[in-house]
């Protein structure tokens, strides 16, 4: 199968070297030094998935329409990198494999012929250099659309993944955007002080302010009339009771991620972006939920601070030291 992966950073990387070890005919785009290095040397992925280097063919667009597309760049470059491939993509059926609420939604409007799917992925993936990926943790993509059961077309798209990667079809796709956006609370932190997740999550007055911008997270959904979708041992049922928890124990949820990641260090894609000089994805993850508290009658203190503060570091180009954060924190009204 002919299939198209737009954007060769972690997760792009990651899928376009699994899909072609699968045996599918796989086209990856990327720019400046990624290209090169992909067009001379292909991707080497190490870690969760073991050792492998395939030589995808290596493009800055697509020239003709694949089988299947991969959109996998990061929220804010999807729209860009959406509109730059779909006289080729338009028609073609669409996995937008990203963070955030809204990557189908945007490629549905932009690729109006096409079938558009979303992929959550649970995958922890260091971007180490152009054409270099190291999986840390290897855990299940989930695939779906829509806020109903997954369909039969859902289904079929699932079995060409699974075959490279553990793929998995999921109900209640947009709910399960949204808890995985709670999962994405583990993001901004790392990003801000230069630590990995584990490390935030191990000290215990990050993990309070983590913890909070969780809570806060899902009590705007749930103001939002949010069903939120099972992924990764959470589901509605668990995250409403989380929501009601006081900080103290509700940190028994990051706690809980922190055992699935193990020891190797993950440094979050948030942080991975400052590392290579790029602008984050921040505003789709915290300054989601900040826009997302305007329409429900809510502030979200603690998520419009950890977007502010990550755009401080993008700004500086160093990290802020914990004591920083911790002191912002407690200056937040209660």
């Amino acid at each position: 199968m002919k299939i198209a992966v737009i954007g060769a950073g972690a997760l792009g990387g990651t899928f376009a070297t699994l899909l072609a070890r699968a045996g599918h005919e796989v086209t990856v785009t990327a720019r400046g030094p990624a290209l090169a290095v992909i067009r001379a040397e292909g991707i080497s992925l190490t870690g969760g998935f073991g050792d492998v280097r395939q030589r995808p063919l290596a493009l800055e667009r697509l020239v003709e329409a694949p089988d299947l597309a991969l959109v996998c760049t990061k929220a804010q470059d999807a729209a860009a990198a959406i509109a730059e491939n779909a006289a080729v993509l338009d028609g073609a059926p669409v996995i937008v494999v990203q963070n955030g609420l809204d990557g189908v939604s945007r490629a549905r409007s932009l690729l109006p012929r096409s079938d558009c799917f979303g992929a959550l992925s649970i995958i922890a993936a260091n971007y180490s250099a152009p054409g270099r990926v190291r999986i840390t943790t290897a855990a299940p993509t989930y695939l779906g659309r829509g806020d109903g059961a997954a369909d039969t077309a859902t289904d079929a798209w699932r079995d060409v993944l699974a075959d490279a990667v553990p793929t998995l079809s999921i109900d209640n796709f947009v709910g399960a955007q949204w808890t995985k956006l709670v999962v994405n609370m583990l993001n901004s932190l790392p990003a801000i002080t230069g630590l990995s997740v584990q490390a935030v999550v191990d000290d215990a007055r990050l993990r309070r302010v983590l913890t909070a911008s969780m809570r806060e997270t899902v009590r705007v959904g749930i103001r939002r009339e949010v069903r939120f979708g099972a992924l990764q041992g959470l589901d509605d049922r668990r995250l409403r009771a989380f929501a009601r928890l006081p900080l103290a124990l509700g940190q028994v949820l990051p706690l809980r991620m922190r055992r699935r990641m193990g020891d190797v260090p993950n440094l979050g894609s948030t942080l991975q972006s400052l590392k290579r000089g790029q602008v984050t994805e921040v505003d789709f993850l915290n300054g989601a939920v900040v826009r997302e508290a305007g329409p429900a009658g809510m502030q979200a203190p603690v998520n419009a601070l950890l977007t502010g503060l990550v755009h401080e570091v993008e700004a500086r180009g160093v990290p802020l030291a914990s004591v920083d954060v911790l002191e912002r924190f407690a200056a937040l009204p209660r």
